[in-house]
């Protein structure tokens, strides 16, 4: 029988996770609001981390942020990890075919952005470490679900697959389908399905047998000529085979 989870933890954890995801801060009230609880039972825990510097304030105003002992945390994390082990393969696959490469992991139904590197150009993809999207709508996100078996994924998204644009796919089906072509070796994809004018590839990565992370490359729809697709699938895949080999002879445990 599984053990319940402490209530008290959780809303610490509701309260970092929500603000992490908020790039301007957010007041007592907004976060209460967020969280559908009472601003009473939230100050203390809110007072609490800003005093140990795991929030803080923006200077001048009522908002609260993530503070600088969340980032101890967190670079703790990616030394342990092994992400900082993999950041010289994500920038070579940057460096290959100038378009930004991330790495993520899988965190219930979503991506969890973990690692990541910019294209050099101008018009690029806008994200950054510690975003979440739905993984049914990403190609990493798919890369990612298909350690899974269909069973598990249909009861990750029993009450339906969820919609970030009029080309995500949202039938469980076509999901599934996909997944076993991924499987079965081939390459995740997307296109348009995650964000307008935006496609992307991406691989799982394997540690032992699993899919522990993944590894993918987005691109702008109008620099997808076959010769950018090929170089992106070519550095994908000699990055993954760098990264499962760190990962295996340091063990690794994203």
């Amino acid at each position: 029988m599984a053990q319940e989870l402490h209530r008290a933890t959780i809303r610490v954890l509701d309260i970092l996770e929500c603000l992490s995801a908020a790039s301007d801060g957010m007041t007592l009230t907004e976060l209460a609001q967020a969280l559908s609880a009472p601003k009473s039972s939230l100050f203390p825990i809110v007072h609490t981390l800003e005093q140990r510097q795991y929030l803080q304030q923006r200077f001048g105003t009522t908002r609260y942020m993530i503070g600088p002992s969340s980032l101890v945390l967190g670079s703790a994390y990616a030394l342990n990890s092994g992400i900082m082990a993999f950041t010289d393969v994500i920038k070579q696959v940057v460096a290959a075919c100038q378009e930004t490469c991330q790495l993520g992991v899988l965190d219930q139904g979503n991506v969890l952005y973990i690692a990541k590197e910019d294209s050099p150009e101008a018009i690029r993809m806008i994200s950054r470490v510690g975003n979440r999207l739905p993984a049914n709508a990403t190609a990493i996100g798919k890369a990612l679900l298909s350690g899974l078996t269909d069973t598990e994924v249909r009861e990750l998204y029993a009450n339906g697959l969820p919609r970030l644009t009029s080309h995500t796919i949202t039938n469980i089906s076509a999901l599934l389908s996909q997944l076993s072509d991924i499987r079965n070796g081939g390459m995740a994809s997307e296109r348009e399905e995650s964000t307008p004018q935006l496609a992307c590839w991406a691989l799982p990565l394997y540690q032992g047998g699993k899919v522990f992370a993944a590894l993918s490359v987005s691109v702008p729809l109008f620099r997808c000529e076959p010769g950018k697709i090929e170089l992106i699938c070519q550095s994908l895949q000699k990055a993954k085979t760098k990264i499962e080999q760190l990962a295996e002879m340091q063990s690794f445990g994203i």
